[in-house]
């Protein structure tokens, strides 16, 4: 698919101005920043801890209104429409937002990435888990599935390897769960008084509340998608400056 970089007036040599919507409390925006870009989030909720410049309001709006100024777009939607807990018999009817973002998007033209939950209806996403990336405790793996849809094109990307004892980070849990003859048992709740200085090192986040560690997107996942993204800038930046 073909993209065009620079649309945000970014000179050749600067760091590239990235998007971050639906931010949350800037796992991703962080991530990304490491990589070599510089970050404005936007939220509808008001995000305090939210390490970058933000944008309260909405998303959508924003971005129709204001996406043509970045180089690269990031997008986060409400995972609660795909969620595996929408088993449960007291669910709750979420809206699709992801597909709407998607179409908006697509009209810029410009490297984009969805990220959502197992189930989100992505097209052709890359799975990303904290066993890539080797983020956990002393003694626990960090197993956190996210999928990531994008129009840039990205080389073989490690494994996903679980070894017997993993966290999982989700709802109002630090959960302990260990693999035994291929799959994992119920597992255990680690004490409140562990569960966020334990969830923080396994995400690799040390400024977040529990709530926003719950739902935040590891910054190594973001760092690593984020240093691809800027490499295929760069090479489009230089293809354009030898025309």
């Amino acid at each position: 698919m073909s993209y065009h970089c620079g649309g945000s007036g970014s000179d050749y040599g600067e760091r590239p101005l990235l998007l971050d919507l639906f931010c949350g409390a800037g796992g991703a925006g962080m991530g990304y920043h490491r990589a070599g870009f510089d970050i404005i989030g936007v939220d509808i909720k008001p995000q305090p801890h939210y390490p970058f410049e933000f944008h309260q309001g909405d998303a959508l709006e924003y971005l129709e209104q204001h996406g043509h100024k970045y180089d690269v777009i990031h997008a986060s939607p409400p995972c609660q429409a795909f969620t595996t807990m929408n088993g449960m018999w007291n669910k709750k009817e979420h809206p699709d937002l992801l597909t709407p973002t998607r179409k908006v998007l697509l009209t810029f033209h410009k490297p984009y990435i969805i990220e959502n939950v197992p189930g989100a209806p992505l097209i052709l996403p890359i799975l990303l888990c904290g066993t890539m990336f080797n983020l956990g405790t002393d003694t626990h793996q960090l197993r956190r599935h996210r999928y990531f849809e994008t129009n840039i094109l990205f080389p073989l990307h490690p494994i996903c390897r679980h070894r017997k004892q993993v966290i999982g980070i989700y709802g109002d849990h630090a959960r302990c769960r260990r693999r035994k003859f291929g799959k994992y048992e119920k597992g255990m709740d680690f004490p409140d008084k562990d569960k966020i200085r334990l969830a923080s090192m396994a995400m690799g986040i040390d400024w977040m509340n529990w709530k926003e560690l719950s739902q935040a997107i590891p910054p190594a996942y973001t760092e690593w998608l984020g240093k691809r993204i800027l490499e295929e800038i760069q090479y489009v930046k230089s293809t354009q400056v030898t025309k």
